[in-house]
């Protein structure tokens, strides 16, 4: 019987079609198609993880700009996100690969688009990784001085550190059944987590500020004097909080039904995240104690739990944000490591030969894991020497991947009528929300390679500008080196390939 435009095909045929799908796009299925569409969601909501970004970069909002610009920042930039990850979905329905961004530009801007967009998307979900992990050793750190008094030093923060990105890939490399698996014990665990943290902040304490201090108190502790410019760079803790919504995207080869699933991941994954977050930052600056004790401390969450809730309790709270964030941990590196796989699929890194190997047990680009927390951990080195080194990887993570988001977008737009949108897209609502989403990210980008802190100073400087433009720098070097090995196959592959795929071969 035929099959109408209402009617759904069984899992058989819609996996097929996917794998179809990808060897029209020029690449042989290696990845097992293992997850499904709350797994692909929640790959990206695990990412995005309120429960890490709010609560790592706290400190950060109650210096710059306080709980103003927290709270309102949050709903205006989540507005802006949303526009980004509609269009940004829309492009992952018409290309659902594992490169997915760099892919995207490619195929609608040419090589070169397609190479800078890579390794900004490849520093960004890098950075990602060294700034999720490094920010749960600080919260393990916390709590376990409030345990046994445990002297959170920069050394032994650091080798928290690395035992926590030696065991996302460990946990990676048992496949992405196992990776599925904890993203959806993840999205429970955070809303479950948001719902606990907030009762408990709203119930528990005999005192909270007033709605008055919450929404419109404006607090400057930056040394700059205009409150716009403090204003504007204080946005970092909502835009970092809302990024790594692209690894639905890069989990497309292993997702069913990748044209729909991936694209409504994306989207899905930002709005429930926007209303979480709100609620969580809310309940968080209700129920602080004293403003300028929670200023000062180690970590400001934990000094709010204390306050309001006292130590027994701050310690068991902390013990849900600290799940939190190693899910997200662990989510991030299978994006990342997917990324890596993808290009080196194309031959755009050094050594791809080796990084888009691929376990003929698992399925799973083993090196490329290693590859991604290795350099996550170099990173994170400064932050040994240098007390802002955190805030310059997360905006490393910022500028490096919200530029990527933006790259694709563009590009379809420029393309008009020539693009060909997949099952899931905007209609008419296309172009308007397209522009909004480049504007934004052109805005955003420029904001946080701006400095933090005044005056400017070695510990203080901003280094996310430097660092992108080392990345740029080396990938305009390499690409005199790699040009003539890196490139996307050709739509529907070449003669030889569609040979190999008629005879089955993988």
């Amino acid at each position: 019987m035929p099959r109408t435009p209402w009617s759904r095909p069984d899992p058989v045929e819609r996996q097929d079609d996917e794998e179809q799908r990808l060897r029209e796009l020029g690449y042989q299925p290696v990845l097992a198609r293992r997850m499904g569409d709350f797994g692909n969601f929640a790959i990206s909501f695990s990412v995005i993880s309120i429960l890490s970004g709010c609560m790592t970069l706290y400190g950060f909002g109650l210096n710059t700009g306080g709980p103003a610009v927290m709270l309102w920042g949050w709903a205006g930039v989540g507005l802006f996100v949303l526009c980004v990850g509609l269009s940004l979905a829309e492009v992952t329905s018409a290309y659902p690969t594992s490169g997915a961004l760099y892919y995207m530009a490619d195929r609608l801007g040419g090589r070169k688009w397609g190479w800078y967009t890579g390794w900004l998307n490849l520093l960004g979900l890098l950075g990602a990784i060294a700034g999720i992990d490094y920010g749960a050793a600080l919260f393990i750190g916390a709590l376990l001085d409030l345990q046994w008094g445990f002297d959170a030093t920069p050394e032994k923060t650091f080798v928290i550190f690395v035992c926590l990105l030696l065991l996302h890939a460990a946990l990676n490399l048992f496949g992405v059944r196992l990776v599925s698996l904890l993203n959806s014990i993840s999205v429970w665990w955070h809303l479950a987590g948001v719902g606990v943290i907030v009762t408990a902040l709203t119930v528990v304490p005999g005192h909270h500020q007033s709605p008055e201090f919450v929404l419109t108190e404006f607090v400057n502790d930056t040394g700059w004097s205009n409150p716009l410019y403090v204003a504007a760079i204080g946005l970092l803790l909502a835009q970092y909080t809302f990024s790594g919504y692209d690894a639905s995207a890069h989990l497309s080869e292993e997702t069913s039904r990748a044209s729909v699933t991936a694209a409504r991941g994306i989207v899905r994954a930002i709005w429930v995240s926007w209303i979480a977050g709100f609620v969580l930052l809310a309940g968080l600056t209700f129920a602080i104690q004293d403003y300028a004790r929670t200023q000062g401390a180690e970590v400001p969450p934990a000094q709010i739990f204390i306050d309001a809730l006292g130590v027994g309790s701050a310690k068991a709270l902390l013990l849900v944000v600290i799940g939190a964030q190693l899910f997200c941990g662990n989510a991030e590196v299978a994006a990342a490591s997917r990324m890596v796989f993808a290009f080196s699929r194309d031959g755009a890194l050094p050594g791809s030969g080796l990084w888009r190997t691929v376990s003929t047990r698992t399925q799973t680009p083993v090196a490329a894991v290693w590859l991604s927390v290795a350099v996550a951990c170099l990173l994170a080195v400064p932050s040994l020497y240098s007390k802002t080194a955190y805030g310059a990887v997360t905006a490393i993570n910022v500028i490096g991947i919200t530029p990527a988001y933006a790259i694709p977008i563009f590009l379809r737009l420029r393309a008009g009528d020539a693009f060909q949108p997949g099952p899931w897209h905007l209609g008419r609502w296309s172009r308007p929300i397209g522009w909004v989403a480049v504007v934004w990210v052109a805005l955003v980008t420029v904001l946080f390679c701006l400095p933090q802190s005044r005056p400017v100073t070695v510990d203080s400087m901003n280094y996310a500008s430097i660092a992108l433009a080392v990345v740029l720098a080396l990938a305009t070097v390499w690409w005199f080196v790699a040009r003539r090995s890196y490139g996307t196959p050709s739509p529907y592959g070449t003669a030889r390939e569609q040979a190999e795929i008629a005879e089955g071969i993988v």
